[in-house]
């Protein structure tokens, strides 16, 4: 049988009694159409999903195996309200009765920092998120194992937004690894993750907050490349040196065939 080496498990939570959410189960629904395969179809991240789930013991079965073994990669996501507490940061869940409950980033990264897991990779969209790594208020300094990605919407103090029907920073994650941020080779990993959606929020919007402690950059996707591998490989041939000038002319235009109809 087939072992799946990379992990993913996807949370989204719209339903809180008093404040809900409208985009975050689109959040994760999208997110698992973008991870599950690579560019040319092969399989990539076996996902759960969780939606809706109404308390913190739901997640803590699936967050444990994610974990559990050393597998390739293992990313966790949650999309969903995040608050601040006096022990610190936290995801919110609803709660039974109306009463919210709160698990916090501090919990999630013990349980992130104890695996043995190659690659682990955390992404957050909710307010606050920027907190994970700290493991309290007092606390400037992170504390990441090695093999650890941070991928958050927000800094510490401040709130993730909503557009379109999705969060903003998932938006332009799955953006990001539908091919915006690949490599020449098609390549898709967590720093260029977050250096697409940094650019793309620009300097007013909220601020997407990148913590890592790995040695080398594995791919979390691969996509076909915009400009194949075999015209690449032929720079060599059509240049002679490093600073040649390969000067453009109207030959090259499209309309320069004498199969293209010019008529109006």
């Amino acid at each position: 049988m087939y072992k799946y080496m990379r992990r993913a498990l996807l949370i989204g939570i719209n339903d809180y009694p008093s404040s809900p959410l409208e985009g975050c189960i689109d959040d994760v629904n999208m997110l698992q159409k973008a991870l599950i395969r690579n560019g040319d179809d092969t399989s990539n991240f076996a996902v759960k999903t969780l939606i809706n789930p109404t308390s913190i013991d739901e997640i803590r079965e699936p967050l444990s195996l994610l974990f559990r073994d050393d597998s390739d990669m293992a990313l966790f996501y949650f999309s969903g309200h995040g608050c601040n507490t006096p022990l610190g940061a936290s995801m919110v869940f609803p709660g039974k009765d109306g009463e919210y409950e709160v698990f916090y980033l501090s919990e999630l990264m013990r349980t992130v920092n104890e695996s043995k897991a190659k690659n682990k990779i955390i992404i957050l969209d909710s307010c606050y998120a920027g907190f994970l790594g700290r493991e309290s208020l007092e606390d400037s300094t992170s504390i990441i194992s090695p093999g650890v990605s941070i991928l958050t919407a927000c800094r510490e103090d401040e709130t993730a937004l909503e557009a379109g029907g999705h969060g903003l920073f998932t938006e332009l994650l799955c953006s990001g690894l539908n091919g915006g941020a690949a490599d020449f080779n098609g390549n898709i990993t967590i720093g260029s993750l977050y250096a697409y959606i940094d650019r793309s929020l620009g300097p007013w919007s909220q601020r997407p907050i990148f913590k890592t402690n790995i040695t080398e950059f594995k791919a979390i996707k691969r996509v076909i490349p915009k400009v194949p591998l075999s015209t690449i490989r032929e720079l060599v041939n059509l240049f002679s040196s490093y600073d040649e000038i390969h000067r453009l002319n109207p030959s090259y235009e499209f309309t320069n065939n004498p199969e293209y109809s010019h008529s109006v």
